[in-house]
C-alpha cells in the first residue's frame, strides 16, 4: 500500500473503531457529525440525513472552484416538506439564494427508507430522477418543475415555460443499480459527485465498499478526493 493510502485507511479505522459514539468528528455547514453518524458508513449501514446533507455541502463547496459547474443542493428535508405543503411554506428555504444562478440543483429525496436523487440542470432545462432501485419518479420531477415555476415567478419575476423543460426518470440500463437493501444513500451521493463534475456515471455496485470508506475520510477532513 502506498503511504498516503495507508494513512487514509488508518483514519477510517480510527473513525469506526475507536472513541465513543458521541465524539464529534466533523463540523461544517451548520452540521455536527458524530462518530455515531459515521458508523452509518460502515458496510450495510444505512446513511442518515446528517451524512447525506454534509456530503451535499462538500459538493456545493467544491463547485465554487474554477472549472466546476455551480451546484446548489437542497437538504434532505426539503422535498418532504414541499410535497406535503406548498411553495409558500418552503420559499424561505432559499432566502438569500438565487437558485437560478446555478448550473445544477440537487434534491436528495427520502422515500420510506430509500434514498433517491432528483437533478435539475438549468443549462439544459432538464429534470432527471435517479433511483438505484429503478423506480420511476416522473411525478416527483413534475412537483419540482412546478416549484421552479413558482420560485422563478416569486423571486425573479420571470415566467418559466414548462413546455421547454424535459422530464426523465433514468432507466436501469442508464444508471448503475444497487444489489442490496442499504447502499441507496451512497449511490445518491456518488450520482451527485459525478454529475457535479459533468462526468459520466461509470461506477457500479462493486465500488460501494470503497466509496463508503472514502466518504468517511472526506467528511472527517472536509475535502473531496
Amino acid at each position: 500500500l502506498n503511504p498516503l493510502f495507508q494513512a487514509m485507511e488508518c483514519d477510517v479505522c480510527a473513525a469506526f473503531y475507536s472513541g465513543v459514539p458521541e465524539d464529534i468528528l466533523s463540523r461544517a455547514f451548520k452540521l455536527t457529525v458524530t462518530r455515531e453518524d459515521i458508523y452509518t458508513l460502515q458496510p450495510k449501514g444505512w446513511l442518515n440525513d446528517k451524512i447525506m446533507n454534509f456530503y451535499m455541502g462538500l459538493l456545493m463547496e467544491r463547485s465554487k472552484k474554477e472549472g466546476y459547474p455551480a451546484v446548489y443542493a437542497f437538504n434532505t428535508f426539503f422535498y418532504a416538506k414541499l410535497s406535503s405543503t406548498s411553495h409558500r411554506e418552503v420559499k424561505k428555504w432559499t432566502q438569500g439564494v438565487n437558485i437560478f444562478e446555478h448550473d445544477i440543483i440537487f434534491v436528495p429525496i427520502h422515500l420510506r427508507a430509500h434514498w433517491t436523487l432528483l437533478v435539475v440542470d438549468l443549462r439544459k432545462k432538464t429534470i432527471k430522477y435517479f433511483d438505484s432501485l429503478g423506480q420511476k419518479g416522473d411525478h416527483i420531477c413534475r412537483t419540482i418543475l412546478k416549484y421552479l415555476e413558482e420560485e422563478s415567478r416569486e423571486k425573479r419575476h420571470i415566467e418559466l415555460t414548462a413546455s421547454e423543460w424535459t422530464i426523465h426518470s433514468m432507466g436501469t440500463q442508464e444508471i448503475p443499480q444497487q444489489n442490496n437493501g442499504n447502499d441507496c444513500g451512497v449511490f445518491v451521493c456518488k450520482f451527485a459527485d459525478f454529475i457535479s463534475r459533468d462526468k459520466p456515471i461509470i461506477f457500479t455496485a462493486e465500488h460501494m465498499p470503497c466509496f463508503r470508506r472514502k466518504m468517511v475520510w472526506e467528511i472527517i477532513h472536509q475535502q473531496l478526493l
